[in-house]
């Protein structure tokens, strides 16, 4: 890391005003797509070009510090190989589900998905297996489905490994790639199981509500296909690549290369059944593109005021992160909150050698940190990039699916609410 870059992250004040570009472009991501949706799909990319490049010319010109623009946007570039690669590998692979969507079974396959969004992502996973979910409830499918879907392969799949957003940007700042699974197993494991705990009873009576021949249709026995498997080789490549870090850019060239092989090798057919589109990748390059920029002087200002928002204790880290991350989204709030807990031990988040050792003393703080932004991510359709993914897809296939309130009032408080609060009570006090 270049000296020149941590003296500028740390002793730099940005200028207030500077920050706002990055809470308009988040106030945007959030509100926009609501009330002006015609004319945010077909000018979200001006928006995302437009505010960021107010930053980029406060950093280039004002100040005369491009390195940190620079370092920030090669950043985004690694990002983005890792989330293109995933999704793309995964449009390639068609799972068709038939019969047999008892309350069991779709927890079973609520759980297997969780487990994908640590190997595809949880973009990856979640254009996986929103479909072949779909097609298995479609005779009693309710909000009650695409909700969990959201809460469990959505966010929650994402939170033991750093292979996608918000966890993915700390591996990038110097968090080791399996120090996730080692200090927030606990947390992520009573998250997963008080949800598909939850999700059973509720389904069960879901189940049992259902008329007679759509119960004996959906146990009439099972039928699994797949196609595609070769995409798991493209698969390996891609999370063997991810432990490479020199030379630069080798494991972002690694990803490209995996992802053209997928994307040619994958039959036409495979894509037609995956309904497989560019588009969600695009949007999300875009936004993210804008994320990373106008993110850099509220990173900076974080680390130098870290003391003065007394955030001082695992839960208030949790509780903080957590709800900035559902209602913006959750990957730079991550950054942010991580910035702030290495500025109060006067570190950079810019150095990955501080980060590894803060790691050790501040380790319930950063699990804290990690677990607030994976898990409150799915309290609302703007706290993951995924989520309004699924949204989309599910009321293209003509599904229920609960409005922006619906969402938070029949299934944000009343369920993931109290799930909150006991992973903070049993495993973030200390």
């Amino acid at each position: 890391m270049n000296n020149w870059i941590l003296a500028v992250a740390a002793q730099i004040e940005p200028n207030r005003l500077i920050m706002l570009p990055f809470a308009l472009l988040l106030l945007c991501i959030a509100f926009l797509p609501l009330v002006l949706k015609l004319h945010w799909e077909r000018y979200y990319h001006l928006v995302a070009l437009f505010l960021p490049s107010i930053t980029a010319a406060y950093y280039l010109l004002a100040i005369r510090q491009p390195e940190r623009i620079l370092h920030e946007f090669a950043d985004y570039v690694r990002f983005m190989a890792l989330v293109g690669s995933l999704f793309v590998v995964a449009g390639g692979i068609h799972v068709q589900i038939r019969g047999e969507a008892t309350p069991l079974f779709n927890c079973v396959f609520l759980f297997l998905g969780t487990i994908a969004g640590n190997l595809f992502g949880t973009t990856g996973a979640s254009m996986l297996f929103i479909r072949p979910w779909i097609r298995a409830n479609k005779y009693r499918y309710t909000g009650l489905h695409t909700v969990f879907f959201i809460f469990l392969v959505s966010n929650v799949g994402g939170g033991l490994t750093p292979m996608g957003p918000p966890l993915f940007l700390g591996y990038l700042k110097g968090v080791p790639f399996r120090w996730v699974i080692q200090h927030c197993w606990l947390p992520w494991s009573v998250a997963v199981l008080s949800l598909l705990l939850i999700f059973y009873f509720v389904d069960r009576y879901n189940f049992r509500r259902a008329p007679r021949p759509v119960r004996d249709e959906e146990t009439a026995g099972r039928k699994i296909d797949i196609k595609g498997q070769r995409n798991i080789f493209f698969l390996v490549i891609i999370l063997c690549a991810v432990f490479i870090r020199h030379p630069s850019f080798l494991r972002e060239a690694i990803m490209l290369v995996a992802t053209l092989g997928s994307y040619f090798a994958t039959p036409k057919d495979v894509h037609l059944a995956n309904e497989f589109s560019f588009a969600p990748l695009k949007e999300v390059g875009w936004l993210f593109l804008g994320i990373f920029l106008t993110m850099v002087p509220v990173l900076d200002y974080m680390q130098l005021h870290a003391r003065d928002l007394a955030i001082d204790t695992p839960a208030k880290f949790f509780w903080f992160t957590g709800g900035f991350s559902a209602i913006l989204d959750n990957a730079p709030t991550y950054l942010t909150f991580l910035a702030n807990a290495l500025g109060r031990a006067n570190l950079s988040i810019e150095d990955p050698t501080a980060v590894r050792a803060f790691l050790s003393d501040g380790a319930v703080v950063v699990a804290a940190i990690s677990m607030g932004a994976v898990l409150f991510g799915a309290a609302t359709y703007i706290g993951n990039s995924p989520n309004f993914m699924i949204k989309s897809i599910a009321e293209q296939h003509k599904v229920h699916t609960p409005s922006f309130l619906g969402f938070v009032l029949k299934f944000s408080l009343p369920v993931l609410l109290p799930v909150l609060f006991l992973v903070c009570w049993l495993t973030l006090r200390g």
